[in-house]
């Protein structure tokens, strides 16, 4: 408990201190931003951001870069290798508490997406039918943990079931029946992918199994850059708030430059998927120091 407190301490104030700056970017500076994921909808605002001119507005030239694997956002923060990420609030907990100086300046998404999602026809009722059963995960050790929290919960100890990294693969991973039911797949995406396959989906979203409320997706970076480039961490703040406002304020338009941006992306599962993460932008940037603290 301590030492949860203590990486919450770190966390919070270095956010309190970055929203107290003032002042521009200065001179154009190029700078990284690495996705959590493959690109969605989630990230729409980023991508607003960038497109509308937000971001050079604030003399940044931003590179919005794809992981090749979901775990490597926050360990290139942490290396210093590059300067933001999207990341997620129980990863950065995780992450101070191993010494790691990674800071959170910002919520993307305010509450949870994640899920723990199975097909309807396995005839799963609580998590606590999934003894004995195989159950896939995306991001090492942030959904592994939260599917463990969940199982305890539910009278379940870890040798009740098997779990396995899947990475990227969850839909498919479940379709296939690879896997009984998968842990960080999105009720925002992942659920209606699985339904436009022609498959009921069953959902058991983790904030009702014991997980407390958290921020789905947050903006990292390491504390140094915070220290030593503290204008330009803010020039990103303020062009990314510029691009959550415009996304949720007008989002029509911003929805047409997210598809532009990516075409293969003009299908029924992103349109919907875009109109369930709407709501869950509102808000952003803020972050709550009670919601670190519960977490």
């Amino acid at each position: 408990m301590i030492c949860r407190i203590k990486t919450l301490v770190v966390v919070l104030s270095s956010l309190a201190f970055l929203y107290c700056l003032a002042g521009n970017g200065g001179a154009a500076d190029k700078v990284s931003c690495m996705l959590d994921w493959f690109p969605n909808p989630d990230h729409a605002p980023v991508y607003v951001a960038k497109a509308r001119g937000f971001f050079e507005e604030q003399g940044l030239d931003v590179d919005i870069m794809v992981p090749a694997d979901p775990n490597d956002p926050l360990k290139l923060v942490a290396a210093g290798k590059i300067n933001f990420a999207i990341s997620y609030q129980a990863s950065v907990i995780t992450a101070r508490s191993q010494g790691l100086q990674v800071v959170s300046i910002g919520a993307l998404v305010q509450h949870p997406l994640s899920s723990i999602l199975y097909l309807k026809s396995s005839g799963f009722k609580t998590p606590a039918d999934l003894k004995g059963k195989r159950i896939g995960y995306s991001v090492e050790p942030l959904y592994r943990v939260l599917f463990e929290a969940v199982a305890e919960g539910a009278g379940l100890q870890t040798s009740d079931y098997d779990i396995y990294r899947v990475g990227f693969n969850l839909a498919p991973s479940l379709l296939s029946g690879k896997v009984d039911a998968v842990v960080g797949a999105f009720r925002n995406y992942e659920a209606i992918q699985i339904e436009l396959e022609g498959r009921e989906v069953g959902i058991f979203p983790l904030e009702e199994h014991g997980v407390p409320d958290f921020y789905e997706l947050v903006i990292i970076t390491h504390s140094k850059e915070i220290e030593t480039h503290p204008k330009r961490v803010m020039a990103f703040m303020r062009g990314l708030t510029r691009g959550i406002h415009q996304t949720v304020s007008d989002p029509k338009a911003s929805l047409e430059t997210f598809l532009k941006l990516h075409p293969d992306l003009r299908d029924e599962l992103n349109r919907r998927a875009y109109q369930a993460t709407l709501p869950f932008f509102m808000g952003s940037p803020k972050q709550e120091p009670s919601r670190w603290v519960e977490m």
